[in-house]
């Protein structure tokens, strides 16, 4: 019996394992990322990937593919393979776009599963020094006194600095014409000289433009002041009405295996809570709010709905 029971064991080991059993990983992930280099999903996937690298011993490839508001990047994950390989670093920008548009090539709700959500930026409204503005009330009386005439920059139109931009105009009353561009370090390039008036951008990103002078910080689009910008004012103290929505995640191709998400979203919440990490991103206020794959479906429910809510507010989509 003794034997017989040691066959049946040793067999049991020769059986290779059922298909979705299968170790996780045993090639290289690509990491999509929905903007250029130097933006926040960048920062954050570039953060993330060499970290996850580690763990899995094998390479995490961030491929940067910008443009059309993220919907470019999206597109191509949601046709991948749903295997895991294959993930999606976005921006508020994901739920803005499906928000906005209605002729998509995939499905923002249907054709993703969460990974995790990873946090939000402090945003901040800067600009141009040549404007001659030094707070929100005068860069609102410059805008009221020169009416479609001031500039406001994004990192493209769909982008949640774009819709910060036209949250903070419909707030302030003004009129103010839009300008994208395919990342946030273009549009805060052309604010710093001049040519672009003023846009919302992410901490991380404009910080380095703000140390150096190149640009104006004017507000901060939180409830209370940044730690990171003490002398700043918070939304609320110079324009109630202008707040953020949205957040950073990780997504991957819908009816990838449950186990292998499961597995994505521990090692990010892993990443997420080393001392480097979390002192990393608190260099620039940037703030960790993980989640469960449950969590962030839910979340980015809402986040489509709240922006569309916004874009019919802003006319940027049909009442």
């Amino acid at each position: 019996m003794r034997i017989a029971i040691a066959a049946v064991a040793l067999l049991a080991l020769a059986v290779p394992p059922a298909q979705g059993q299968q170790p996780f990983p045993v090639r290289p992930i690509r990491l999509v990322v929905s903007f250029g280099p130097g933006g926040t999903p960048d920062t954050l996937a570039r953060m993330i990937g060499p970290k996850m690298s580690e763990t899995f011993r094998q390479p995490v490839v961030i491929e940067n593919r910008p443009g059309a508001g993220g919907s470019i990047a999206a597109s191509i994950v949601a046709k991948a393979a749903p295997d895991g390989y294959t993930l999606l670093m976005v921006s508020p920008s994901f739920a803005i776009t499906a928000a906005l548009q209605s002729s998509l090539s995939y499905d923002p709700v249907k054709d993703f599963a969460g990974v995790a959500q990873i946090g939000y930026s402090t945003t901040v409204l800067v600009a141009s020094p040549s404007l001659g503005v030094k707070s929100v009330k005068e860069l609102i009386a410059l805008a009221h006194a020169q009416p479609g005439k001031i500039l406001f920059g994004s990192a493209g139109a769909g982008s949640a600095t774009h819709m910060n931009g036209e949250r903070f105009k419909a707030a302030a009353g003004i009129r103010a014409t839009h300008v994208g561009f395919k990342g946030q370090p273009e549009f805060l390039l052309e604010v710093a000289t001049g040519r672009v008036h003023y846009g919302v951008a992410g901490l991380g990103p404009a910080m380095a433009f703000i140390k150096e002078g190149r640009v104006i910080p004017l507000a901060v689009a939180l409830s209370q002041r940044s730690s990171v910008l003490p002398d700043v004012p918070a939304a609320p103290e110079v324009l109630p009405g202008w707040s953020r929505d949205g957040s950073q995640a990780m997504l991957a191709p819908a009816r990838t295996p449950r186990t292998i998400v499961d597995q994505l979203n521990k090692e990010v919440l892993r990443i997420l809570a080393l001392p480097e990490v979390r002192e990393r991103l608190q260099s620039y206020d940037f703030h960790i709010v993980p989640s469960t794959p449950e969590e962030l479906d839910k979340s980015l429910r809402a986040d489509i709905e709240t922006f569309r809510k916004v874009g019919r507010a802003a006319g940027l989509i049909a009442k």
